[in-house]
């Protein structure tokens, strides 16, 4: 596999070149559609949630829909975004040239210049074992280059996984079939509601999230990512790889959970276990999306052999689109986007 850069410099430079200049050309510089706020142009409606404030409900449209629906706005002062980073050890996979890792950084050198430059502040927290410290908001491209070194100089510990190795929790379900359901979870499982429930009292006023992850976890953090989004305008941003949907028949290979570094030596000519695993993977897509949806939160969904710039046009275009559809009397409550 080839190795990626490690200079924040030359990544910010290239994401500059190739990604922002073409989100430019395309967005026409309105970049507001991918944020909502508390302003005066509004931006969005959605269904009533409980924690909403009273005072923003639609009545026209709820009138309409016979649902209560409330409305959001773009925001109209400075934003402060944070980037919570999921850098455990499963974002180390990749099927071909590109990691899911590369592909996390490639997304968080595009938003935060994309805000930085504006004159808004981003800051970003990295959970790998566990939760590290923050890096608080700033403005700039310096700030930009903090985060990127943070995220390439971090310390992993068993961060050479072999190429052949599975990341996600397929690989974990076809390989503890058998296991006593008594046994509990192996040490290095990421936790990430944890990381959210830790996380959520360093974020004291109202932010835009972008929680990146590709979502291989303890199960669990669908409270924690409600609660988030109940205060906060949240954005879950999915790495995945298209091996971890569906296994191709490569004979006999070596599967490594790349978080505790479990290994079962599996024959993927076999179909049986090739329908076993891609039954598998399918459950964990409907769990995954099913939690996303119950806490509200819109999905990019970003793919190591995708294209970064029409994953991120493609999103804010269903955004923009949604808002348009619910002025209609329509309007679908969960956005998700695969690239």
């Amino acid at each position: 596999m080839r190795e990626p850069s490690r200079d924040p410099e030359a990544i910010l430079r290239r994401v500059e070149w190739t990604v922002l200049r073409r989100l430019d050309g395309v967005l026409h510089g309105d970049h507001r559609t991918l944020f909502r706020g508390t302003g005066l142009d509004l931006a969005d409606l959605r269904e009533y949630q409980l924690h909403d404030d009273v005072r923003h409900i639609d009545w026209n449209v709820t009138a309409r829909v016979q649902t209560p629906h409330v409305r959001e706005f773009h925001e109209d002062r400075e934003i402060t975004a944070w980037f919570l980073l999921d850098v455990s050890p499963s974002v180390d996979f990749g099927s071909e040239a590109v990691k899911k890792e590369a592909v996390l950084v490639d997304f968080v050198a595009a938003l935060a210049r994309l805000l930085s430059r504006s004159g808004n502040r981003v800051g970003a927290i990295l959970y790998c074992a566990g939760m590290e410290l923050p890096i608080p908001p700033g403005a700039g491209r310096t700030q930009v280059l903090r985060i990127l070194s943070r995220i390439l100089k971090r310390e992993r510990a068993g961060s050479g996984v072999r190429s052949e190795a599975h990341s996600g929790a397929q690989s974990r379900a076809q390989s503890r079939a058998g296991r006593a359901a008594s046994a509990g979870p192996p040490p290095g499982m990421t936790d990430l509601g944890a990381f959210l429930r830790g996380a959520a009292p360093v974020l004291r006023r109202r932010s835009v999230v972008f929680v990146v992850s590709d979502f291989v976890s303890l199960p669990g953090w669908g409270p924690p990512l409600l609660s988030l989004a109940r205060r906060h305008e949240v954005l879950a941003v999915r790495l995945f790889d298209p091996m971890e949907l569906a296994i191709p028949d490569l004979g006999l290979v070596v599967m490594e959970d790349a978080e505790t570094g479990e290994q079962l030596l599996v024959d993927t000519h076999d179909e049986g276990f090739r329908a076993r695993f891609q039954a598998a993977a399918r459950e964990r897509e409907e769990s995954v999306r099913g939690t996303l949806a119950q806490a509200g939160v819109d999905a990019l969904e970003l793919s190591t052999d995708g294209d970064l710039a029409e994953s991120i046009v493609r999103f804010a275009d269903l955004r923009k689109s949604r808002s348009q559809f619910a002025a209609r009397g329509g309007l679908p409550t969960h956005l998700e986007t695969r690239s």
